[in-house]
């Protein structure tokens, strides 16, 4: 796939931080599929972005170059990681991409499609064939400047309080991209 080269300002935070509470606690993005972890497979949907932060414990070998931080206190949530992760950015960006890495199924022609759907509003999330949100979207950095919280409020905050006063496009996911890793049962799924 080529580069996009239309994309110049947009980064990519990839949220590596959950608990996992139903695969026993383990690291999702050490999980392997098809020989690859889940981080290097979610990597690859930020082909066309500046830069990537990963927010997550730990920092695992990747083969791009990507930004390893954590949130404090750890655990904070998807908002916390996604706040966390924009900090992190060497240079502001003009649309922030935001991929939970259990979705493997998400890839650089998706935030294509994401990016292209939120000109002229404040961002595009893709939505599942029941119309609910997932952790897979764009954001125009001004309009998440304007609905930032403090620091005391980013902790254990949704992704939807926080979106919730911005003007998004729901994009309809195309074939598996809103298949995510919940559990052993979804990981088995998706490796057949």
């Amino acid at each position: 796939m080529d580069f996009d080269l239309g994309a110049a300002g947009f980064s990519g935070i990839l949220l590596a931080g959950g608990t996992a509470a139903r695969m026993d606690g383990i690291d999702k993005s050490s999980i392997e599929l098809g020989g690859r972890t889940l981080l290097e497979i979610c990597l690859d949907a930020f082909l066309d972005a500046d830069e990537v932060v990963v927010v997550g414990p730990g920092s695992h070998p990747t083969t791009r170059p990507v930004t390893n931080v954590r949130e404090d206190p750890p655990l904070g949530g998807p908002v916390a990681g996604l706040l966390t992760g924009l900090d992190a950015l060497l240079r502001p960006p003009a649309v922030v991409g935001v991929l939970a890495v259990d979705m493997p199924r998400v890839g650089a022609h998706t935030f294509r499609r994401l990016r292209g759907a939120a000109t002229g509003t404040d961002g595009a999330f893709l939505v599942d064939d029941s119309g609910r949100r997932q952790l897979c979207g764009v954001i125009d950095a001004a309009a998440l400047a304007r609905v930032r919280p403090d620091l005391e409020h980013q902790h254990g905050m949704s992704m939807r309080a926080l979106l919730d006063g911005l003007a998004l496009v729901e994009v309809p996911a195309v074939g598996e991209e809103s298949r995510d890793i919940d559990t052993w049962a979804d990981l088995r799924d998706l490796s057949s």
